[in-house]
């Protein structure tokens, strides 16, 4: 399928969103579509494997028909050890009933019997079918919502023509993990711009993601030398969706390199499931990514509590967009958090450098960090100050990049990101000043493609460019009190040009003397004429 094939089915499946929802909450119509896509997907790769298994015992059915039901219908003694070998192939079960195919079926039929179906499946696929993994995926998914109808009937009515619409929608596209995965991230985005300010808690714009993706790929040593072969493995703190891991994992794997476990953090518990689905569709396995719901700042994830420093997790990129200056509460235990003692703890009203400190800690010696935050952490002071002054004396302040306005659906305050590492080359800061290299749409700006590009090659090659960048030493940061206003490094005001007063002088002189000359001139021709004189 081309570029142009899959944006299409994007913008199909938001136009039925668009024309189904009706009354309804945005996010909660996101919730009911993305997990009929994502059932889609998970029918279609387990319909495809089980034919492989089956071989030739694989039914041939009608048009329409169930395979996967006739085989149950033909084999019942043999069912536990089929379900037992498929967990062990593709590492989930979806009965025959709670398939795709059967659930798109009983839609067109306008069968009464699709809400307790779709009811059935979800349960069994939430505690069954993956296991302790998956538990709790569609949680948020409520059937017998009264924003879907104010009785059963009414609530299956409204679920046959959703289901319906985004069957006929899918039915001229391929529906491969690729395909699928393209379609729920461009929905995503769609229902992230529609959401305003609360899509900041999920949705890290794509562009800004390609410029993360793209610095924590390179070789964390020395950019110079190109893309990395390995990402051991990337953690992303505040996850979101999971957009900005995969798109880790595409850049590593767009050059020749391999990702090798792909670990994410998430608040919000639907974010956490769409998180947890946008894995799976993009064909990654469960096996090959962990996601945990839970708090990042209280650090209630069971890998990091491990007292003992030699097991400590370490991870080769951390990526974050954070929610910006969130107010927290830390302890006075807070202090000796292993986290922060050795640089202090962020203040109650913003816990920018809380997210910043535990993704650091976290990170592998050679790795990198990338991180976007507000402008404030460059220059405020107080606790900020202090940790921001360590950071640096320390060496660990790589680059900061500063982007355009109005890049988020979150916020229209130009940030930052800040790239760390703990064992870096190079004894000065690059500073790039990108806040004037974007294009214009109609509610947001973009990063462009040459623009994504020229903030990559500029830290690739750690190039200076007047008005755009500069590898500032740090002696001269210490001299400004450590502040890392991007302006005051690198200011994208053109100098005015300088005026040459002593040419400007000449130059009235001479036009003096020729406007004298042409006035002498002027009055001979009145004076023959008997006319009055120019004055001068």
């Amino acid at each position: 399928m081309t570029d142009q094939q899959m944006n299409q089915l994007g913008k199909t499946l938001w136009g039925i969103a668009d024309q189904l929802r009706g009354a309804m909450n945005a996010d909660d119509f996101r919730d009911y579509m993305l997990a009929f896509l994502f059932l889609r997907y998970l029918s279609d790769n387990y319909e495809a494997a089980a034919q492989r298994e089956l071989g030739e015992d694989w039914p041939v059915v009608a048009a329409g028909g169930n395979a996967l039901q006739a085989f149950y219908d033909a084999n019942p003694d043999d069912i536990a050890e089929f379900e037992d070998l498929m967990r062990r192939r593709v590492h989930y079960v979806i009965r025959p009933e709670s398939l795709w195919s059967h659930i798109a079926g009983l839609a067109r039929q306008q069968s009464p019997e699709l809400l307790t179906t779709l009811r059935r499946g979800f349960k069994y696929i939430e505690e069954e079918s993956f296991g302790n993994n998956f538990a709790g995926l569609f949680s948020e998914i409520n059937l017998d919502s009264e924003k879907l109808g104010k009785n059963q009937a009414e609530r299956n009515k409204k679920l046959t023509t959703i289901v319906g619409k985004i069957a006929e929608g899918l039915s001229g596209f391929s529906t491969d993990s690729d395909v699928l995965g393209d379609a729920y991230e461009y929905l995503i985005g769609q229902f992230a711009a529609g959401s305003g300010k609360k899509a900041g808690e999920f949705y890290t714009p794509q562009q800004v993601s390609s410029v993360l993706s793209g610095i924590v790929a390179l070789d964390s040593q020395d950019p110079a030398l190109g893309y990395k072969k390995r990402l051991g493995s990337v953690l992303d703190m505040t996850s979101g969706s999971g957009s900005l891991l995969l798109n880790v994992r595409r850049t590593v794997e767009a050059h020749g390199g391999h990702i090798g476990k792909i670990y994410g953090q998430e608040k919000n518990i639907t974010t956490y499931n769409l998180a947890r689905m946008n894995m799976l569709l993009h064909g990654v396995k469960d096996t090959e990514f962990e996601i945990f719901h839970g708090d990042t700042l209280s650090n209630d994830w069971d890998i990091f509590k491990d007292e003992n420093p030699a097991n400590k997790p370490q991870f080769d990129a951390v990526v974050a967009n954070p929610p910006f200056s969130l107010r927290w509460e830390p302890t006075e235990a807070t202090a000796q958090d292993a986290r922060f003692k050795s640089y202090g703890v962020a203040p109650r009203s913003a816990a920018d450098f809380a997210f910043l400190l535990h993704g650091f800690h976290y990170l592998a010696p050679m790795g990198t960090m990338a991180i976007i935050l507000p402008h404030g952490v460059l220059f405020r002071g107080g606790a900020e100050e202090r940790i921001r002054r360590k950071l640096l004396e320390d060496g660990h302040i790589d680059t900061i990049i500063g982007l355009p306005s109005n890049l988020f659906y979150s916020t229209g305050i130009p940030v930052a990101i800040l790239v760390l590492k703990k064992c870096k080359k190079f004894d000065d800061v690059l500073v790039i000043n990108a806040s004037e290299h974007f294009g214009k749409k109609k509610r947001q700006n973009e990063l462009r493609p040459e623009d994504i590009t020229k903030i990559l090659d500029t830290y690739r090659e750690r190039r200076e460019e007047a008005h755009y960048s500069r590898r500032v030493p740090l002696d001269e940061i210490a001299q400004n009190g450590y502040n890392l206003n991007i302006t005051r490094y690198v200011s994208t005001d053109k100098a005015e040009e300088e005026i040459d007063l002593g040419a400007v002088h000449d130059n009235l002189m001479a036009l003096e003397d020729r406007i004298r000359k042409a006035t002498q001139e002027h009055n001979k021709f009145l004076q023959e004429l008997g006319l009055d004189l120019l004055p001068g």
